[in-house]
């Protein structure tokens, strides 16, 4: 059971995002520049997707590829999806074309934000963002088909107690030590910035509008001047659709513009920008910007301090930490539900939050301290509810995890049973 099994499918969209695009071949009108190892239906597997997928499975298991048999649980998978793809086909399982375009844009907003700006992940690519996600789109289809057909085969599989616990008697000896955990609750909140730098930033972007609309080369002043990611390009921020990529300031400002038109200087979460229009087509925009962030000073962070204190001191004496969080708290994530930030396993918590956990009895909150965010930083208190020491994995205190567990074994029996029937109902020829 403890066995180290890999799924195809549940690693195809980070796949592209590691190593690169590699298109779905059919039979019909494909050039064959490698051998194939496996034909499923119309479907066929090459030897050089065969051996980009075990480099990847290798990499992110942190495994030898030359690992015995992992090429044979490698191409098990790779066979099993498109033997549920040929399925899926066959039960007229269907995704919409804009459920496909959905599912890319969003992941193409995860590639750039990893890679800094559209430009860089153009550059590591070789092609432009438009042209990937073309090439990136049968495959993503077909993986979202594969996806639903899934879902529906195994949306009424349950478990009852009484198979949990055959489940935990079965591999009690083999199941996990659960790590030292906490359960906590915090308020965040981010320094504001004052107004006199937030005045000064507002300013100097209005000057630098101003030299542009003058004549300035605007490429030129965002790789200046720009404090964004996409800087480096120019300030581009490539094609994106109204409604899925900026927020709302920034979105009105720019499909408010004509080509080539300078926005005025927007306010936005970020700070304050100037946009420029490059093209539009329809509700799809191509544009590039300047940003300028506005500086948090020390009385900014003096003054977020204070207030954290204030709320720290009221907690203590009787107050709900909960409803404080529910009123005060700036994590649009945790606010609604108190501040309740789960059960964390220390050996998982981030530097920042470990240092100030590590010494918290259930019950104690910390002293404000700051935490770094993505290109910003907040305070935050927290409180330490309970802490709960590591322990072997038991069926009373433990019991959702176990349950987890029971359903994922029992779902996988489905699958493996699901796959030797479609063996024997759809064309399958292995060629090794």
């Amino acid at each position: 059971m403890m066995g180290l099994r890999f799924s195809y499918s549940t690693v195809a969209v980070a796949w592209f995002s590691l190593v690169g695009l590699t298109g779905t071949n059919h039979l019909a009108g494909q050039t064959l520049l490698d051998r194939i190892v496996a034909v499923v239906d119309k479907e066929i597997i090459t030897e050089s997707q065969l051996q980009q997928q075990i480099s990847y499975i290798a990499l992110q298991n942190r495994v030898d590829p030359n690992t015995p048999g992992l090429r044979d649980q490698v191409l098990d998978a790779m066979v099993a999806d498109k033997l549920i793809l040929a399925q899926a086909i066959i039960d007229s399982v269907m995704v919409t074309e804009e459920e496909v375009t959905q599912a890319i844009d969003q992941q193409f907003r995860n590639l750039i934000l990893r890679a800094g700006s559209e430009q860089r992940l153009e550059q590591m690519y070789g092609k432009p963002v438009a042209r990937l996600k073309r090439e990136y789109r049968p495959e993503a289809r077909e993986q979202m088909l594969i996806q639903r057909i899934r879902q529906q085969r195994e949306a009424n599989i349950q478990i009852s107690r009484r198979e949990v616990e055959e489940f935990y008697e079965s591999y009690r000896d083999s199941l996990p030590t659960i790590s030292e955990e906490v359960q906590l609750r915090h308020i965040f909140i981010a320094p504001k910035p004052d107004s006199v730098h937030e005045e000064q930033t507002r300013r100097m972007l209005s000057a630098i509008r101003d030299s542009l609309v003058a004549g300035g080369d605007f490429p030129d002043f965002a790789r200046r001047y720009s404090q964004d990611g996409s800087a480096p390009g120019g300030g581009d921020l490539g094609w994106a659709k109204r409604g899925l990529v900026f927020v709302p300031e920034f979105e009105q400002a720019v499909f408010a513009l004509r080509e080539n038109e300078i926005s005025p200087v927007v306010k936005t979460q970020f700070g304050y920008h100037i946009v420029q229009l490059i093209e539009r087509r329809g509700e799809s925009v191509h544009a590039r910007h300047i940003l300028l962030r506005v500086e948090k000073g020390p009385p900014s962070d003096s003054a977020t301090v204070q207030q954290l204190r204030g709320l720290r001191g009221r907690a203590l004496q009787g107050e709900s930490f909960a409803e404080l969080a529910r009123t005060h708290s700036e994590d649009d994530n945790t606010k609604s539900v108190g501040g309740d930030l789960g059960l964390i396993a220390v050996d998982q918590l981030e530097s920042d939050f470990g240092s100030v956990v590590k010494d918290l009895k259930p019950g104690e909150i910390s002293q404000p301290h700051r935490i770094a965010l993505r290109e910003s930083y907040g305070y935050q208190i927290v409180l330490l509810e309970k802490r709960i020491p590591a322990h072997a994995m038991d069926l009373d205190q433990d019991y959702r995890r176990v349950e987890q567990m029971a359903l994922f074994v029992k779902k996988n029996r489905f699958y493996a049973d699901w796959i030797e029937e479609l063996k024997n109902n759809i064309y399958l020829d292995i060629r090794l």
